[in-house]
């Protein structure tokens, strides 16, 4: 989803996708040494958050482990890494997030991708971590067409309206990447501004969801309450809702 996007932006890029396993340190180099790239934009990444429950392996292979071999084939061919990870390394017991505040998973997802942060950070100095939250965009699954689909097939679509976090657009994230891209090494929180609850999200899709609680509706994997990012670094993204307008108005054609 965002990969498609970032292509985009990045036009002049060299493009993998499914031909190139992240976990494959060997074809990675392989890849990477016969280009020399100035960045390495890695959007690869195990993103089943109630799937990683039952594939800890995979999650943390995916997530976690290929990241120590990324970072370090970058750190030998020069490229700044550039990396997506997610609100979901925070437990939700704060309201809000800035980029310095201690990490606390409270679900396989969010252990692994911590984990690839941090394989990052003692590998090499030139990154950029990009966390990010709540990705719909065109070209993968996502909350905004399972609740169009959804909205079709029931009379009432049930959401938690208990747990909140701010929704980005991969258009706009794949753009501000841009701007990553020029600025100092270290982690960023971009997301869409505004923040909402998933019921709240929905609400601005469909007309026919209805608010319950997380404990009425049970997951696999335990969630945040509040996976607020904020952004402290940058110019801000524009407001969610504009940006989903934008969304819907694009796919209807």
């Amino acid at each position: 989803m965002l990969g498609h996007d970032l292509q985009k932006f990045f036009p002049h890029a060299v493009c993998r996708g499914h031909d190139l396993d992240i976990a494959d340190a060997r074809k990675l180099a392989t890849a990477i040494t016969g280009i020399r790239p100035k960045f390495v934009i890695n959007a690869a990444g195990y993103t089943d958050v109630d799937g990683c429950e039952d594939h800890r392996d995979i999650a943390f292979a995916v997530n976690g482990d290929a990241l120590l071999g990324l970072a370090q084939i970058c750190q030998d061919v020069g490229a700044c890494l550039i990396h997506y990870s997610t609100d979901y390394i925070f437990d939700g017991m704060k309201t809000s997030y800035i980029e310095t505040d201690i990490p606390h998973p409270i679900n396989i997802y969010g252990e692994s991708k911590l984990l690839g942060e941090r394989n990052i950070q003692k590998t090499m100095d030139n990154y950029r971590i990009i966390r990010t939250s709540w990705l719909f965009g065109r070209h993968g699954k996502n909350f905004v067409e399972t609740m169009l689909r959804l909205s079709k097939e029931m009379p009432t679509v049930r959401v938690v309206n208990d747990q909140f976090g701010r929704p980005t657009y991969t258009v706009d994230l794949a753009r501000k990447t841009i701007e990553i891209a020029g600025s100092d090494p270290g982690i960023y929180h971009i997301t869409n501004e505004g923040v909402c609850s998933w019921y709240e999200f929905s609400r601005a899709i469909i007309p026919n969801s209805v608010p319950c609680s997380t404990p009425e509706y049970p997951r696999k994997a335990q969630r945040p309450a509040y996976s607020v990012l904020i952004n402290t670094k940058t110019a801000p993204l524009r407001p969610w809702k504009e940006a989903l307008a934008e969304y819907l108005m694009e796919r209807r054609i």
